[in-house]
């Protein structure tokens, strides 16, 4: 009976978040009803409930957690200083008389806003109006401007200091010590935020890589979608415009990753960091006000709370899975899977992947993982190499259609001339790029775990 009500839970919240209903109220809610309703039949411990006040205090003093808010302005303030504007505009002139150039110069620039706000839809919606109507305008395929917008939005996911990796490390160090604990090993090993935003470092760039070499190889086979600009289009090349427009934001993302990659700093010290420096650069850019700075505020206490608010709810969903047994019956599952390990790693990528059509990164980190990861690590996975396999597998599911998020977010700013399905046809590419992303990261798990090893040691 009480595995029964686990899988009954589970199914409910999904079916209600497919409603269109608050996650953080439909995941405390639901399962505050199930709970109920299970210790009325007896199958559910009340005093599992006991243990979320520990909980929630816990969230509260987790330092780890700091780093969400601030990642959060840092990104809110570079996107209202006008600094992807700024940027798009010198990288088109020095890439535009290049066949494609415009397109690599979306890719450049939209690397470089991941690095720098970690926020996906903020990245889609910005570069879909500040480059999308130029590439229209000056000829480009819909299809492949489309796609190069979406795909690139969703290096936010996977480029750190991402906020995908903040929440993902935090719940990967709690999983990786219950798989421990379970495995009879008392004095657990941790992993950190910092382990995984160093281990996505390369694949991310890996994948940047792997972008432009696509828009190279289409611009040199097929050159009428991706035509070159004469210079004369363009406006001359102002080299101090550019390293005005380049070099701050460089030396902010070299100020927060090198202070990380160094050990100068945790990722909480060096978002501490990169709000301050966000600041500053918007002061010298002209963009910072005190209307400005309440906007900016404003914003980042809304996304701030409806991390945590989702948090406390997800804190409550796994208290109520655990005491209705959710948590052995999955490991039962596991071990009947064909395949052993690749059997139930695969499972779960798949179900990551499909419930990323459904629900946020934010409903998935802090649900699903936190009853898969203990599992998966119990049998012997990396923890710095599954948080990077998930992170890539949500960005990938991020930009599939038919419900892609990252579609969605430039479907809004994209003109109605453009049709949904050219979209869908765009994004294809990068899609089958993002699936071999997945692939070579598992048959080369080095490409994850080499760097940690030489900055932490570990």
């Amino acid at each position: 009976m009480a595995e029964l009500m686990a899988i009954l839970l589970f199914v409910a919240i999904c079916l209600v978040l497919m409603a269109g209903y608050p996650v953080a109220f439909t995941l405390g809610g639901v399962s505050l009803l199930f709970a109920g309703a299970g210790i009325m039949l007896g199958s559910f411990d009340a005093s599992y409930l006991s243990a979320l006040p520990n909980r929630l205090f816990g969230i509260m003093n987790n330092q780890t957690m700091l780093a969400v808010p601030l990642f959060v302005f840092m990104g809110v303030m570079l996107e209202k200083s006008r600094v992807a504007e700024d940027l798009l505009e010198s990288m088109s002139r020095l890439f535009g008389t290049l066949r494609g150039g415009l397109a690599i110069s979306v890719c450049v620039v939209g690397a470089l806003l991941a690095a720098s706000t970690g926020i996906v839809g903020a990245t889609v919606v910005t570069m879909g109006l500040l480059a999308l109507p130029t590439m229209l305008r000056r000829g480009y395929d819909p299809a492949i401007a489309t796609g190069t917008l979406a795909a690139t939005g969703t290096l936010g996911q996977i480029i750190p200091p991402s906020i995908i990796l903040v929440l993902l490390g935090d719940v990967m160090s709690s999983a990786y010590q219950q798989a421990q604990l379970k495995m009879g090993v008392f004095s657990p090993k941790t992993v950190s935020v910092g382990d995984l935003f160093v281990g996505a470092l390369l694949p991310g760039l890996v994948l940047v890589g792997l972008y432009i070499l696509y828009l190279i190889g289409v611009a040199i086979l097929q050159p009428k979608k991706l035509p070159a600009l004469s210079q004369e289009e363009l406006g001359p090349i102002e080299w101090g415009t550019l390293f005005k427009a380049l070099i701050p934001p460089l030396l902010l993302i070299a100020a927060v990753l090198g202070s990380i990659l160094a050990g100068y700093a945790t990722p909480t010290e060096a978002a501490a960091l990169g709000a301050v420096g966000a600041m500053l650069l918007a002061l010298t850019k002209g963009q910072l006000n005190r209307t400005q700075l309440r906007e900016v505020a404003q914003s980042t206490t809304q996304i701030s709370a409806m991390v945590f608010l989702i948090l406390i709810g997800a804190s409550l969903f796994s208290l109520v899975f655990r005491g209705f047994g959710g948590e052995a019956l999955i490991e039962e599952a596991f071990a009947q899977l064909p395949g052993g390990v690749l059997g139930a790693f695969l499972v779960v990528m798949l179900v990551i992947f499909l419930l990323g059509f459904i629900l946020d990164f934010i409903e998935i980190i802090f649900v699903v993982v936190p009853i898969v990861g203990p599992v998966l690590l119990a049998m012997g996975l990396d923890p710095v190499w599954l948080g990077v396999m998930i992170a890539l597998n949500l960005q990938t599911s991020f930009l599939t259609p038919p419900f892609g998020f990252s579609l969605f977010y430039l479907r809004s700013v994209t003109p109605a001339s453009v049709a949904t399905t050219t979209m869908y046809r765009g994004v294809v590419p990068f899609i089958i790029l993002q699936a071999l992303m997945l692939v070579v990261v598992y048959l080369w798990p080095e490409l994850v775990t080499w760097l940690p090893e030489v900055v932490y040691g570990k």
